[in-house]
């Protein structure tokens, strides 16, 4: 059995991932690790894992994760990176999967403008489905993957505007200095932390945008997987995010202009990319993508229509934000590095109503 380790086991993203790692045939959970809540049962803090319920949830620290073959991070952003560095320059040689920003972006100034701190080094992106220009198939990112012992999972509203466009940015179907996406976002994402705005009477029939005007900080993160897609330097992207009162799930819309010339049969073709992709739905009007089928799941729906008189492509993307969006992420590029197939244990059917 490959031996496990989940750091912020008592969060949202970790007790998603211990949810997924519980039901995978070959991975044992061996070690959970917080902060604040060391010393106590996992069971007050994940109580829908019962079989975990009895596990003592032990002190964040580096000999406590060393030695196993799989660590898994679901740390707040600005902690990731220590314990990354910390577990390599002890000699530990087992994949750590962090699912925190500290090792997603290549540039460090941008991660100065958005996050602030030290930079560390990018890890292997781990979105298998990325696409890498002059690729017409996700081949490279998953070999990529394979050969990797640091991965970086993508952030949840990064990997729906991702996969919402990137198929048309490959293709060189749309103007990519004009992209604007708008995102419906579930309270999860916030995470566990106790603050006014996000008490369950405030975020109740109300939506509320966030991070607005540029300052959201997946953008950058965004604009590196559309680069790596095809997209050019100069692309440009408007991102607005909407806090909505559910409990998970995101539903992004992402519109670009078409370029001249291109027909219904381009777009087809350009989507066509996701035929071969297990976990990629596209669905068809007038079933449009929708957040509640994939509650619990890793699975994403897309659909693709053209506005005529804007002469714009609607770009609609719909994940759970925990699942594909985090822990699903975690797990499916996990299995792509262990050498397993690579949905195993990432649950693919919902749950409703």
């Amino acid at each position: 059995m490959i031996k496990a380790a989940v750091a912020g086991a008592s969060g949202y993203a970790g007790g998603e991932t211990l949810r997924l790692l519980a039901q995978h045939p070959e991975i044992d959970i061996v070690t959970v690790t917080a902060a604040s809540s060391s010393g106590q049962p996992l069971g007050n803090y994940q109580p829908h894992i019962p079989q975990l319920a009895d596990r003592m949830i032990q002190e964040t620290r580096v000999d406590t994760l060393a030695g196993h073959d799989l660590v898994i991070l679901a740390l707040p952003h600005g902690h990731s990176g220590a314990i990354g560095d910390a577990l390599a320059e002890s000699g530990d040689n087992g994949i750590v999967v962090d699912l925190a920003a500290d090792h997603r972006l290549v540039d460090a100034d941008e991660w100065a403008r958005y996050y602030g701190g030290e930079y560390c080094p990018a890890w292997t992106y781990a979105m298998p489905e990325l696409l890498h220009a002059g690729e017409s198939r996700a081949v490279k990112q998953r070999a990529l993957i394979a050969n990797s012992t640091r991965l970086a999972v993508p952030g949840c509203n990064a990997t729906a505007v991702t996969l919402a466009a990137q198929c048309a940015v490959n293709a060189n179907i749309i103007d990519t200095q004009s992209l604007v996406a708008t995102l419906a976002v579930g309270y999860s994402g916030a995470g566990k932390t106790l603050k006014p705005h996000l008490l369950a009477s405030q975020a109740s029939g109300t939506l509320a945008p966030y991070a607005v005007g540029g300052s959201h900080r997946h953008i950058p993160e965004i604009l590196q997987n559309l680069r790596l897609a095809g997209a050019t330097g100069d692309a440009r992207l408007t991102f607005t995010p909407v806090l909505a009162p559910l409990s998970r799930g995101i539903l992004a819309t992402v519109v670009a202009p078409l370029k001249c010339g291109i027909t219904r049969a381009d777009v087809d073709q350009a989507l066509a990319v996701y035929d071969e992709e297990y976990l990629v739905t596209v669905t068809q009007a007038p079933t449009w993508p929708t957040t509640g089928p994939l509650t619990g799941t890793g699975a994403v729906q897309i659909h693709w229509s053209i506005d005529e008189r804007a002469g714009a492509l609607v770009m609609i993307c719909a994940i759970d934000n925990l699942g594909k969006g985090t822990a699903a992420a975690a797990l499916q590029s996990a299995n792509i590095a262990l050498g397993l197939p690579e949905y195993t244990a990432v649950p693919t059917i919902g749950v409703a109503p």
